[in-house]
């Protein structure tokens, strides 16, 4: 939906979403990617119509859609506890700079889950420092990163139910570090805590 109506954009002076080719926040030579684009997603949509016509919707939901939407989950739900955390700073204009919006991330530890999901829980520090490390390095790489960034090297072993309970009940809004002279740095605080 955000994408059909590109709400997280700027204002533009005219609608604009991703799917249009003259929309506004597309330049002149991106419009034929745009086309090509458009195209793939209704090609796509086509062979889920038929696939759907030919084996019924039942089927085309377990075997593509209900897999998908795990997945989507799982994404949404890792992303969130990466960036989400009682212990991470998160900065302004005037404070941020690469290197601590890098370090303003957290590993998980999901056990037995994380050579499931291929590490990409456990070695997201990583990834926020060097981007280009490809997933079957990454744990390599985290473990000689680790006595590089010491302290500010961050992993959370909490079960996950209990991260996700603790990421929404305590990270409501972000307020300013009162005891630092660095006044651009927040940190997240739980509803109570303003009252």
């Amino acid at each position: 939906m955000a994408a059909a109506a590109a709400t997280a954009s700027q204002k533009h002076d005219r609608f604009a979403n991703h799917y249009d080719p003259y929309s506004p926040i597309f330049t002149d030579r991106e419009r034929l990617q745009v086309v090509i684009s458009d195209a793939g997603i209704f090609a796509a949509l086509y062979v889920f119509y038929s696939v759907s016509k030919a084996h019924g919707f039942a089927w085309f939901f377990c075997t593509y859609l209900a897999p998908l939407l795990v997945v989507f989950a799982l994404f949404i739900i890792i992303t969130y506890l990466h960036h989400t955390n009682p212990t991470l700073p998160h900065y302004d204009n005037s404070e941020w700079e690469w290197f601590r919006g890098a370090l303003s991330t957290i590993d998980l530890d999901f056990g037995w889950l994380n050579r499931v999901l291929h590490h990409v829980t456990n070695t997201h520090i990583c990834h926020h420092l060097i981007s280009t490390i490809p997933h079957y390095h990454s744990l390599e790489a985290t473990e000689a990163i680790k006595p590089i960034l010491g302290d500010y090297y961050q992993i959370d072993s909490t079960p996950i139910h209990k991260m996700l309970y603790r990421a929404a009940k305590e990270c409501i809004y972000a307020e300013p570090d009162q005891d630092s002279k660095d006044q651009g740095v927040y940190w997240y605080r739980p509803y109570k805590h303003k009252i």
